[in-house]
């Protein structure tokens, strides 16, 4: 399994489009709305503001996704508008994803000469801008292969410098990513863990604080503990979570759970509803 699979096969996201057509003038989003917003232009010009100040002006076939949930303003002229397909991304396991905790505030990049970027988005608007059956559910997958592309394209940019993305980029901490992101219930000990990278244990532990910013036996925690709360979200049997993200039972789950939360597990499923 590849780098990014890894990580979706346990966290993937998903696109509901809300929008398909020419917007005249203003656009709110407000930032309780607990999902992240995909805007592709495809004609006209169109002025994006976040709450925090972040502002960018789009004047060629674009997109711009926010993977968190940010209040923004979507400005275009009120005389020719702006041609758009607006949609919102929301995350198994709600905002708890380390995907989406890895991801940057705001990605932007023009469509025209990117590659699966531009196709994809051609795919998109082509029927977005149709009345067509099947046209809804089309689009919304469609986005979701479009959204796999950015984090590609993310992936093969390297821009991000520290954090899991980082990781997956990382000729050999991308090889124990892998191992743990597909098999979280191994017995993880830091040799085990430095052997599948080929190095010593004081340079795999020392490479991978550096890199992920993180010790490895808190990234394994921190990844197990993600794992346990998409399966504690289905109202999966303790003991059966605890097995498949490597403890031993519910009681050593739970204890973790707490350490890291401040909640028992049921408190916070119940947090959550």
């Amino acid at each position: 399994m590849d780098v990014l699979s890894s990580v979706l096969s346990h966290f993937s996201l998903n696109a509901n489009v809300f929008f398909s057509g020419n917007m005249c003038g203003t656009s709110d989003f407000s930032d309780d709305q607990g999902v992240g917003h995909l805007h592709l232009l495809r004609s006209g010009t169109l002025k994006v503001r976040s709450n925090s100040g972040f502002e960018v002006v789009l004047s060629t076939p674009s997109v711009i996704f926010f993977p968190h949930s940010t209040g923004h303003c979507l400005f275009s002229d009120k005389g020719d508008g702006a041609d758009l397909v607006c949609a919102q991304i929301s995350y198994q396991s709600g905002g708890h994803s380390p995907l989406l905790q890895a991801l940057p505030f705001c990605l932007n990049y023009e469509l025209t000469g990117n590659g699966l970027l531009a196709q994809s988005a051609f795919w998109i608007f082509d029927e977005a801008f149709k009345d067509a059956s099947g046209k809804d559910l089309i689009i919304d997958r469609l986005c979701d292969v479009f959204l796999i592309s950015v984090l590609r394209k993310v992936l093969e940019e390297g821009a991000i410098k520290t954090g899991m993305m980082a990781g997956l980029t990382h000729p050999q901490l991308a090889k124990v990513l892998i191992k743990i992101h597909q098999t979280p219930e191994q017995r993880w000990s830091l040799s085990a863990m430095a052997e599948k990278c080929g190095m010593s244990r004081s340079k795999f532990a020392d490479t991978f604080k550096r890199v992920i910013e993180q010790t490895p036996a808190d990234y394994l925690a921190d990844w197990r503990l993600s794992v346990a709360k998409k399966l504690i979200l289905k109202n999966q049997n303790m003991d059966l979570v605890a097995n498949q993200v490597g403890y031993e039972n519910g009681s050593a789950l739970a204890r973790v759970f707490r350490k890291k939360t401040g909640q028992a597990p049921k408190e916070w499923l119940l947090s959550q509803q």
